[in-house]
């Protein structure tokens, strides 16, 4: 079969997934959730521990932080921590911590290498000092609204359900990188979960904000049962699940800040990114290109040159892409009342194929490479994202020895 006839019609069904993937967004923003697990009335709401994991200044940091501080919730605290008191996380933390007096704040700081996940290490002293039963894990760059803890516990009053995640925006916009950041994170990533959740009833939790319980998280081995998995948040939700509980996705936005990334900080996280899901995928992995008919529909142009077919093919499937994406936008901000959150210009969503192309490119990688660079630290990565250290001589040593050259002439 021609190459173009085929390029077209994976382009067609990409499409479609691609308009169920926004629909799966609207119907889960605009759905009903009251009926999922209030407490009955006249119980009290138990008191949550929300475990921060701080390293280096993220984009909006103090805000992000402060935004848990004023929670319209009875009772809680809030454990800041960082490995090394000359993180500038932890000046920041202080600030925050100095400014809201009347919040349960902590910060612990202690040296923890008990995984190669750099993330669990900062957790698990925090996980050892929490003190309520109920724990929310989430990250520095994550900022919320005032009854964002209300809305998530309403959850828990069912005792089956084991843990809860949310929607995520991405917010802020300021350089290229994240402008694509926001972009990937306000379509594929938003779309891929709402499907999975609303069509195959198959919840993707993302670390961002997960909920527990401590006794269920203890029962499937704590956090250090995931101190050497790059993708934690992940594989707790599918040994919760596992383990009889119920994963639940809430339809509470909350923001992802991403003001400032560079180019190459957004190659570096969906290169990352990729290889952990082919590794946790496998063959499923392979059925990702479906979700970016953008980049097949440019394909025939790269190999067939540019024809009234191949460039009619490119700009309609483009075009299709850059009215859903901004419709989607509209439903994921509109939303909000929170004057902090900014709807993105219109005219970002025309960045939205040459993002879906970059992203085609980088899907490629983890077919090639199973080693990633995080934080400064080189792993090889193997089945369910474990990591194990990258060995620095042999085969590996050479191999990374190239990659460095590589990025050397990029940069």
């Amino acid at each position: 079969m021609d190459f173009f006839l085929i390029c077209a019609a994976i382009s067609i069904i990409g499409t479609l997934l691609y308009l169920l993937q926004a629909g799966a967004v609207y119907s889960l923003i605009k759905k009903n959730q009251t009926k999922t697990g209030f407490f009955p009335p006249g119980t009290s709401l138990p008191p949550v521990s929300i475990l921060k994991p701080l390293s280096g200044i993220d984009d909006n940091l103090f805000d992000n932080l402060s935004s848990f501080c004023t929670q319209d919730y009875p009772e809680y605290e809030i454990l800041f921590s960082l490995q090394d008191h000359n993180d500038p996380a932890y000046k920041v933390a202080k600030k925050v911590q100095e400014r809201h007096p009347a919040t349960n704040i902590r910060i612990i700081v202690e040296r923890c290498k008990a995984g190669l996940n750099p993330k669990v290490n900062n957790l698990i002293p925090a996980y050892r000092e929490s003190r309520h039963p109920h724990i929310l894990i989430s990250d520095s760059n994550v900022m919320v609204g005032r009854n964002y803890l209300r809305e998530i516990m309403k959850h828990t009053g069912n005792p089956t359900v084991g843990l809860v995640s949310n929607l995520i925006r991405g917010i802020g916009g300021r350089s290229m990188g994240a402008v694509l950041e926001n972009l990937h994170l306000n379509s594929f990533i938003i779309g891929s979960v709402s499907f999975l959740d609303r069509f195959l009833k198959m919840p993707c939790v993302v670390g961002k904000s997960m909920l527990m319980k401590k006794d269920d998280l203890d029962t499937i081995g704590g956090l250090g049962a995931f101190k050497d998995i790059l993708a934690e948040d992940f594989i707790i939700g599918r040994e919760m699940q596992r383990a009889g509980k119920k994963v639940v996705l809430s339809n509470y936005l909350i923001s992802n800040v991403n003001a400032y990334w560079s180019i190459k900080r957004f190659l570096n996280r969906h290169t990352r990114w990729g290889k952990l899901r082919w590794q946790i995928g496998g063959v499923k992995y392979l059925s990702e290109i479906l979700a970016n008919p953008v980049f097949v529909a440019a394909l025939p142009i790269l190999f067939q040159g540019p024809s009234r077919a191949t460039l009619t093919l490119a700009a309609l499937v483009g075009m299709i892409k850059i009215v859903g994406d901004s419709v989607t936008g509209r439903t994921v901000f509109s939303s909000s009342r929170d004057h902090r959150v900014r709807t993105p210009s219109p005219f970002t969503y025309l960045l939205a194929p040459l993002k879906d192309i970059i992203i085609g490119i980088i899907w490629f990688v983890p077919l090639l490479s199973s080693t990633v660079v995080w934080r400064g630290n080189r792993y090889l990565i193997s089945k369910d994202s474990r990591l194990s250290p990258c060995p620095e001589t042999g085969f590996w040593s050479w191999g990374n020895r190239i990659t460095d050259m590589i990025r050397a002439r990029i940069a």
